[in-house]
């Protein structure tokens, strides 16, 4: 029993148990994982001024940070544990190395401080007191804002330690016995390296959570009128499941035939067409003379997007050869000129449509458009040519699929990355990569990443217009 595990537990039961008795071929390497912890050092790195060492010695050697230390311990009766301190602050005290002692520390993304955070820190000071023969009477929680680090200091008392033991009692508990349920709230799943290990007995369990638009609260409310799968869900009758949806109000029978037809449609591999509107005949007629096609990628948690990507497309039916696809860097000495590169693509066939998937490539257009200080008409104009091909999928076509992600939609309509297992999590991992080490390779792989995103987008409009064609 270990701090990873206590993490993984207070996540998910599952993740847990995978984590500690699973079979590793089935575990997938998570980008997510592997920034954050790039991130960690990177501000443990700051926050110790450069002076961060690894292991037993760096605690003997009195180091302002110690990482990467492991320390056994018998935590609890018959139950023995072992912590992996993210981090070691040096503080003023007494321990077995002299006048000084160790502080836990941890790593914390964005703003608000979890019971992981708490429980990590009170789990590592039980077996730090004992291990470096000083009482601690509390832990730090580190963050970065501004690009600076940030300390905030947890009392751990007698109530957040009782809490603990008794989460890792369970813990305990449940890495001795069979495997969990997989977690109910599916949609927490996106980021877990047991994903795909899991996705498949979801979906052959039926589980509720898998159909879009239905997440853990609606899986409930379904759950107590007697559909407890996927398989139940797709035989209702939609006017009989609108009646018990009244939380949606006026939207309770719209959401029951989505539902409905979103579980028929999932099992049975086919999609279905949602009798409406003529977005689709516009779609047409607006790409007819050409289009853009435009993906960006973007770090959230620094609010920068680091490429631009742009796939000029004369003719819907030219060979994707002839297609001239422009990348567009965003780095921090260029931002202007990267800007105005931008503008200058959109407005050298300003008639032309802009394709995109999601409303984040619009977003940006708009704060792009307002740092060169564009009127609120001229910003209009230009946006009013962004179509979102995200929406016009949902409103046109029900797919056999749990979501309706860029990657989900066009690997169902067959498109190929080049690159094998790639998300925007990876291209953001090579571009911090890139900033560290500055090898040009990682800039490669991100620009081949983007230009398949813009294939893989134009590959959606192909289908959708194709489609209008045969109704016409």
């Amino acid at each position: 029993m270990n701090t990873l595990y206590l993490k993984s537990f207070i996540r998910c039961k599952r993740k847990a148990w995978l984590d500690f008795k699973g079979d590793k071929s089935y575990e997938v390497w998570s980008a997510h994982k592997a920034i954050d912890k790039v991130n960690q050092f990177q501000i443990f790195y700051k926050l110790c001024n450069g002076e961060i060492y690894t292991g037993l010695k760096a605690c003997e050697n009195g180091y302002e940070g110690v990482i990467g230390l492991k320390i056994k311990g018998k935590f609890f009766q018959n139950i023995y544990a072992e912590i992996h301190p993210q981090l070691l602050l040096k503080t003023k005290g007494v321990s077995k190395w002299g006048p000084y002692k160790y502080l836990p520390a941890v790593y914390k993304l964005g703003h608000k401080t979890t019971k992981e955070h708490l429980f990590d820190l009170a789990f590592n000071s039980i077996l730090l007191e004992s291990f470096q023969e000083t009482k601690i009477e509390k832990g730090l929680v580190i963050s970065s804002f501004g690009n600076k680090p940030y300390v905030e200091e947890i009392y751990l008392n007698k109530k957040l330690r009782k809490k603990v033991l008794n989460v890792l009692l369970s813990l305990n508990e449940c890495l001795e016995g069979f495997m969990p349920e997989i977690t109910q709230d599916r949609k927490k799943c996106t980021i877990c390296s047991w994903q795909k290990f899991c996705d498949k007995e979801a979906k052959e369990s039926g589980y509720l959570t898998d159909i879009d638009g239905i997440g853990s609260k609606t899986a409930s409310l379904l759950k107590t009128n007697g559909i407890s799968n996927t398989q139940k869900l797709a035989s209702y009758s939609e006017k009989e499941l609108g009646e018990k949806l009244s939380q949606f109000n006026d939207q309770k029978f719209l959401k029951a035939s989505m539902f409905v037809k979103q579980a028929k449609a999932y099992i049975s591999g086919k999609s279905y067409y949602i009798a409406n509107k003529n977005d689709n005949y516009d779609l047409l007629k607006k790409t007819s003379s050409g289009f853009y096609v435009f993906d960006i990628e973007s770090n959230p948690d620094e609010k920068h997007d680091f490429l631009y990507g742009f796939l000029k497309i004369n003719n819907l039916f030219a060979k994707k050869e002839d297609l001239i696809y422009e990348p567009i860097l965003n780095l921090e000495n260029n931002k202007s000129e990267s800007y105005r590169q931008i503008i200058k693509i959109l407005f050298s066939n300003n008639e032309w449509p802009v394709l995109h998937y999601g409303e984040t490539e619009k977003i940006a257009i708009i704060n792009i458009a307002r740092y060169l200080n564009y009127s609120f008409e001229e910003i209009d104009l230009l946006t009013s040519r962004f179509i979102d091909l995200h929406t016009l999928i949902r409103k046109s076509l029900i797919l056999p699929l749990k979501n309706y992600g860029l990657k989900t939609v066009s690997n169902w309509l067959g498109f190929k990355w080049v690159q094998k297992d790639v998300s925007g999590s990876k291209a953001l991992y090579w571009w911090i990569q890139y900033k560290i080490t500055k090898n040009e390779i990682f800039l490669k792989k991100i620009i081949q990443y983007n230009k398949d995103d813009c294939l893989a987008t134009l590959q959606i409009a192909e289908y959708l217009i194709k489609n209008q064609l045969k109704k016409n």
